[in-house]
């Protein structure tokens, strides 16, 4: 299982996936900037390990205010915690892992704790954060595993597995317990998802690495699999879901749950309850990154189309409860209507 991210004595390792599948480069930094950046390059992706990685970077913040003795180092980390808050907008598991940070240092400053209680504290807690969400992983996977069946092909979107997670991954981890540890025999179809690959680079990786059977797909190819019956059951993760299961996943998504309701296919929807924004009910409340132009327009450094043209980039949209066949968290499987269900959750979480 590939690890993304790791503290190491008071530092953070992580794998550059913007460089997958060509090369394994572990990137390791002291300074929360460079954290920051990594998010926002997408060197660090994927909803739960987002909060994971926004967490540590707190730690290597509180850290530095520490040793350089800043004047006030409750002010300081107000002004980190706010830099990482605003590297991608739309994951709530980021703002939801440094709301956890922030408890803790707003408790340290009332109570006047000295600078090392602070860090430790806050180490401590961000350490709590990764292991729950290893933890979550598995009752995920495990639980979704029971969707599928020995023989299902199975389509999934972006990247959902042990890159995007501290374990096992999500909907992609979903498909890897059922394969690698139920022994269910499964055909995976990975959307390649433009405009940078990650399912394509990234979910393929994974996949190949762990012997898992992968063909790639072009997004727009969904359809005509569909059509001619090749797709049993689709799979994908979310970054934000709302109240009443609206739920925002990497752009393409939608499209996918429209098909799938078309054609009559299950379509299920996988996260820890650490991606639920319990403040808002509705899908259009949900904010939606808008990324560079650059990425669709010279993808990987390769212009392909004039300069000068008008683009759109949204990062992510979002599917409305309506087309969602059941949505898999680490507490379960709930089907439709799924905010009665996730109201009750919200104190547990």
């Amino acid at each position: 299982m590939l690890k993304a991210v790791e503290w190491k004595d008071e530092t953070l390792q992580f794998l550059d996936q913007t460089l997958l599948p060509e090369e394994e480069v572990y990137i390791e930094t002291a300074d929360y900037r460079e954290v920051v950046e990594a998010i926002h390059q997408l060197k660090i992706r994927g909803a739960p390990l987002l909060g994971v990685a926004a967490a540590y970077g707190l730690c290597l913040g509180a850290i530095e205010g520490e040793k350089s003795k800043v004047r006030d180092l409750f002010s300081f980390l107000e002004k980190v915690d706010e830099n990482l808050r605003t590297s991608r907008p739309t994951a709530v598991n980021l703002s939801w892992a440094l709301d956890r940070l922030k408890n803790i240092w707003e408790k340290g400053k009332k109570e006047d704790w000295p600078p090392r209680e602070v860090v430790n504290s806050l180490i401590d807690e961000a350490k709590k954060i990764e292991e729950e969400d290893y933890k979550n992983n598995e009752k995920i996977a495990r639980h979704g595993a029971q969707l599928l069946e020995d023989g299902d092909r199975v389509l999934t979107h972006c990247n959902t597995g042990s890159l995007a997670c501290s374990g096992w991954g999500t909907a992609l981890g979903a498909i890897s317990w059922a394969v690698l540890q139920e022994g269910k025999k499964i055909q995976v179809y990975a959307d390649e998802t433009r405009p940078l690959w990650q399912g394509a680079r990234l979910t393929a990786f994974e996949l190949m690495k762990n012997s898992i059977p992968v063909t790639v797909i072009c997004d727009n190819m969904a359809g005509y699999l569909m059509s001619q019956k090749l797709v049993d059951k689709v799979i994908v993760g979310a970054d934000r879901v709302t109240l009443q299961g609206d739920a925002a996943n990497k752009i393409g998504t939608y499209s996918l749950a429209v098909l799938s309701h078309y054609h009559k296919i299950p379509f299920y929807m996988a996260f820890p309850l650490s991606s639920v924004d319990f403040n808002i009910k509705e899908g259009k409340e949900i904010p939606i990154e808008e990324r560079n132009p650059e990425e669709v327009i010279a993808p990987r450094g390769m212009r392909i189309a004039p300069i000068g043209v008008g683009v759109r980039n949204p990062a992510f949209d979002v599917t409305p409860h309506h087309l969602i066949t059941a949505l898999i968290t680490e507490k379960g499987i709930i089907y439709p209507p799924f905010e009665q269900t996730l109201s009750n959750w919200k104190t547990e979480v």
